[in-house]
């Protein structure tokens, strides 16, 4: 997999995890609330800001009845318009993104809100609803974007038929994202480990677009399972009225998650095996060598009651451990102190 690039940012496995603060349709309708989110998701250090955009008339049929789960008694189409985001203000959050230091990206959920969008975003997000809509992910990919796919509700099946749409189509620089497509996501249901195995099924970036209430855990177990990618809406306030609020992280839950994220790039480290430099101290004093425990006269033959395998601490270490059975029996080829570290100059045959 190739590293690719969003903006001014790389993407890719050796490189910091791409963090998508979702801001979703949690404007509530109001600029201002929006630019405030993008302020908040600037502050905690995310990479980009996302919107949603869509119209209900090119999304639900109009008919379409309501949903249990938002707890609400207008259809899901009413419920939808309702929460529609005026093509007008895309180039002004496109200008605070600039202004603030972080991409402006937007879900767009069909052509026409896509084409409205394409000359503000450095890349594509496709909802998980979205994913299996191959004429729109084609649109998508004639305009040579990166692609950032969710894959929600969704089996293998689907998201391989996707994959093929899209690389098909000429897209290169492609991350699949796991979701768990409920609002929230109990974390017993989280599954992170799909992260690796869309890596692996596919050869593409992969991540975690996390539904969880825990700002923490799924993410954290995404990057240290390989993701390149992770994203989780957030809000102002919990208790706003709307949708997608109420499992939403608010700004000092979204500023733990980035420094959870970012911690957790630290641990994870370069895989190496070596000693660090933070080790030193310990490297010399405290790994063990062979040392006498008695003093050993010139010409008098080493015994196991004369040596043990111990630390040094500020004394020099002697001879590795391994040495231990060949250094008994040998003849001390000079005075030996008790507590010195032994050496191969120090003996005979």
């Amino acid at each position: 997999m190739d590293t690719f690039e969003i903006g001014d940012r790389a993407v890719g496995p050796d490189e910091p995890t791409y963090i998508v603060a979702e801001a979703g349709s949690n404007h509530n309708g109001r600029l201002e609330t929006a630019y405030e989110l993008i302020d908040v998701a600037a502050e905690a250090g995310a990479d980009a800001v996302k919107f949603q955009t869509f119209r209900a008339e090119d999304l639900y049929v109009e008919d379409s009845g309501g949903v249990e789960y938002l707890d609400d008694d207008r259809s899901i189409y009413d419920i939808i318009e309702s929460m529609e985001m005026p093509y007008e203000w895309i180039p002004d959050l496109a200008e605070r993104c600039r202004d603030q230091g972080v991409h402006f990206l937007s879900t767009p959920f069909d052509e026409r809100s896509a084409d409205h969008l394409a000359e503000h975003v450095p890349a594509w997000k496709v909802a998980s609803y979205t994913s299996s809509h191959h004429p729109f992910l084609r649109h998508l990919a004639a305009t040579d974007k990166p692609v950032i796919m969710s894959t929600g509700a969704h089996d293998h099946e689907d998201v391989a038929d996707s994959v093929d749409v899209l690389q098909a189509a000429g897209v290169d620089a492609l991350a699949l994202l796991h979701c768990v497509a409920a609002y929230p996501t109990p974390l017993d249901d989280a599954n992170v480990r799909v992260v690796e195995t869309l890596r692996e099924s596919f050869d593409v970036h992969s991540g975690l677009s996390d539904h969880t209430l825990d700002p923490v855990v799924a993410p954290s177990a995404a990057v240290a399972l390989g993701a390149t990618v992770v994203e989780k809406h957030f809000t102002l306030d919990k208790t706003l009225e709307g949708p997608d609020h109420e499992f939403a992280l608010e700004p000092n839950e979204l500023d733990r998650m980035v420094a959870a994220v970012r911690d957790t790039e630290q641990a994870l480290g370069s895989g190496e095996v070596r000693v660090l430099d933070v080790e030193d101290e310990l490297h010399e004093k405290a790994r063990r060598g062979v040392h006498a425990v008695s003093d050993v006269a010139a010409g008098e033959t080493v015994t196991y009651d004369d040596v043990r395998v111990l630390r040094p601490g500020e004394l020099e270490r002697g001879l590795h451990p391994r040495h231990y059975d060949k250094i008994v029996g040998k003849t001390a080829a000079r005075d030996i102190d008790s507590g010195k570290g032994i050496k191969w100059s120090d003996l005979t045959e």
